[in-house]
């Protein structure tokens, strides 16, 4: 295919979910195009009924609502079908190391199936567009002011472009918030707008705080301060940032922070 050089078979795909937390949210569609060796190629798309509702905010992303899906088969009905149309076909997409990979994984262990990772290669697009093209301060400066950004790393040169760069943004798209508050809940990334800390290590849901990293991820932090302290004692003898290490602290005294009111 193209310039690219494949051994095996590659398979593109993309899911669609009910959410953006790979370790609990579920597919609602998955589509896959096969290349083989030799060029042809076969695509299959395929609706999933998720076994619970469809959040309208995710709907609001894909379009997909619970009527499009409830005569859909569960991933259970369908998983076998789509580990064999894999096959051994490496893997590709866009942002699929971080969200589709490891989601797919999970549904398929759920049915008690294996992806096979560890037998795969896994092609990021993504990785390769933000390699190739920097998305750095220098960047957003040429690319909304027209200009090189001689003094990068010069503090007040920084701190004056980023101003520029927002001034610049808040021009080209109309679309965009003025509002200091409404400009933050709009380009808040969603996995992070239920987060108890400003990098996301904990998220609201359902009035408890959940782990979204480690081997506890989709865990309720309650459940795990009480069944395996020595955990969160880990994470204060490393790198985490304050804020979250304040709630590990406090989990450890037996304290809990109320959920923010809505």
């Amino acid at each position: 295919m193209g310039f690219l050089r494949i051994q095996r078979a590659i398979a593109f795909f993309d899911l669609e979910t009910t959410g953006t937390d790979p370790a609990s949210d579920r597919v609602v569609e998955i589509s896959i195009l096969r290349r083989e060796v030799d060029g042809s190629a076969e695509t299959r798309t395929r609706r999933v009924n998720p076994g619970r509702p469809i959040p309208p905010e995710a709907s609001a992303v894909h379009g997909i609502r619970d009527v499009d899906v409830r005569d859909a088969p569960t991933f259970r009905q369908i998983g076998r079908g789509i580990l064999e149309f894999l096959g051994d076909a490496d893997l590709a997409g866009f942002n699929i190391v971080r969200f589709d990979v490891p989601l797919l994984s999970r549904e398929f262990r759920d049915c008690g199936l294996d992806l096979g990772l560890a037998r795969r290669r896994v092609i990021d697009v993504m990785t390769i567009f933000h390699r190739k093209e920097p998305r750095d301060l220098a960047a957003a400066v040429r690319f909304y002011l027209g200009r090189e950004h001689h003094s990068a790393h010069s503090a007040e040169a920084d701190v004056l472009a980023a101003a520029e760069v927002l001034e610049a943004q808040l021009e080209r798209y109309p679309d965009l918030p003025r509002d200091v508050t409404d400009l933050e809940r709009v380009i808040r990334p969603e996995v992070l707008r239920e987060a108890a800390d400003v990098s996301g290590k904990f998220v609201w849901k359902s009035g408890e705080l959940v782990f979204t990293f480690g081997k506890h991820a989709g865990r309720m932090l309650r459940d795990v301060a009480r069944e395996q302290k020595d955990y969160l004692e880990w994470i204060l003898r490393n790198d985490f940032p304050s804020d979250a290490r304040q709630i590990v602290e406090g989990a450890l005294r037996g304290s809990f922070p109320e959920p923010p009111a809505r």
